[in-house]
């Protein structure tokens, strides 16, 4: 038995949806079910659920519909979808006796941090007052180029910022495999350590019903790891998969991403999943890479810039970026725009990103 405190499930859009696109409440009802065993058990649960588009979409099937674009389409079926799947999980977790909590969200809600640390607060208001939030990403109001990739995105920020023991996402796959899971000598890989990459084995498919595929996940599953939280890819369409996982001391198939050994602090983690609201960023040389890539606490000082991109204030975050344009690290600046490029290349200045504000790609 696993000694999770809370957790955050992510529950895909595949696992929710029949083969016709119609929502599977015999599915439903038993992640509810097992959500509730976890209860019973001490183990706090945040749910971020997909399928707000596939209701949307089966609820609407049977009316003529004006023509309607990808982003149309996208917003009438959740506006739609949303209604239908929240009350599902309401009357279902109502029979356990339990309170559940809608929370709509967009990513523009975490660029900030004040934004960040307001929901924050009220998804742990509701966790002191015993109740489950359920989130997703608002689609009928969200911009299209500012969207999460997929929930699979949104549920690494959440177990971030709520600080959870494991994040565990639900797919219609077993796991990552070991090669392309359609071959009979496919075999799941059943433990990440840090430091192991993936890469070749993942496949670049999406899932019929949702925006994601594995490459997401692993992306996020790798990132979320190395914060100090475990993550564990399992197929929901088993029987029983949650309670197995967090309670059973059986061999569950799944594959799960053992935890870095030192947690990064919390406005690490917020600095690590907020890459894309960098309002500009500093190239440096290969000498400041080199350091920063290394085992020690290393800031990143002026002497090391060698040019500057954007016009951020104080306190902004901005990319750090290698001389061919990767991306090292983000963080927050200790400097405008105009004052790095007055400073760079100079010794016995402050830092520009002190360590302690400083995520590592």
């Amino acid at each position: 038995m696993k000694s999770y405190r809370r957790i955050t499930v992510k529950i895909g859009s595949n696992v929710l949806t029949r083969a016709d696109g119609t929502l599977d409440v015999t599915r439903l009802s038993s992640i509810v079910d097992q959500v509730s065993t976890l209860r019973d058990n001490g183990v706090e649960v945040i749910i971020i659920t997909s399928g707000a588009v596939a209701c949307g979409r089966s609820e609407l099937r049977e009316m003529q519909l004006s023509q309607l674009d990808n982003v149309d389409a996208r917003q009438l079926f959740s506006a739609v979808g949303q209604v239908k799947l929240i009350n599902r999980y309401y009357d279902l977790f109502r029979d356990h006796g339990i309170n559940v909590g809608q929370v709509l969200t967009m990513k523009e809600s975490f660029a900030t941090r004040r934004h960040y640390l307001n929901q924050r607060n009220c998804m742990m208001v509701m966790l002191r007052n015993n109740i489950i939030p359920i989130i997703n990403e608002n689609d009928t109001v969200s911009l299209t180029e500012l969207m999460f990739t997929d929930n699979d995105e949104l549920s690494g920020l959440i177990a971030a910022m709520l600080d959870c023991d494991a994040l565990i996402i639900l797919s219609n796959i077993d796991g990552i495999y070991n090669g392309d899971p359609r071959e009979p000598g496919a075999e799941v890989i059943r433990r990440v350590d840090p430091d192991v990459d993936l890469t070749d084995y993942i496949r670049t498919e999406r899932s019929g019903f949702g925006r994601g595929g594995m490459v997401t996940k692993y992306r996020i599953a790798r990132k979320v790891a190395d914060e100090g939280i475990s993550v564990i890819i399992a197929n929901g369409k088993r029987d029983n998969i949650l309670t197995d996982i967090v309670l059973s001391d059986s061999d569950t198939v799944c594959t799960e991403f053992a935890a870095a050994e030192e947690p990064a602090s919390s406005f690490k983690r917020w600095i690590a999943h907020s890459d894309g609201f960098a309002k500009g960023s500093i190239v440096i040389n290969d000498s400041a890479v080199r350091a920063v890539n290394s085992e020690h606490a290393v800031s990143i000082l002026p002497i090391g810039v060698v040019s500057v991109d954007g016009d951020f204030e104080k306190d902004d975050l901005i990319k750090v970026l290698d001389s061919e344009g990767h991306v090292v690290a983000i963080g927050r600046s200790s400097y405008s725009a105009e004052e790095v490029r007055e400073a760079a290349g100079r010794h016995r200045r402050r830092p520009v990103i002190h360590y302690d504000y400083l995520y590592v790609e």
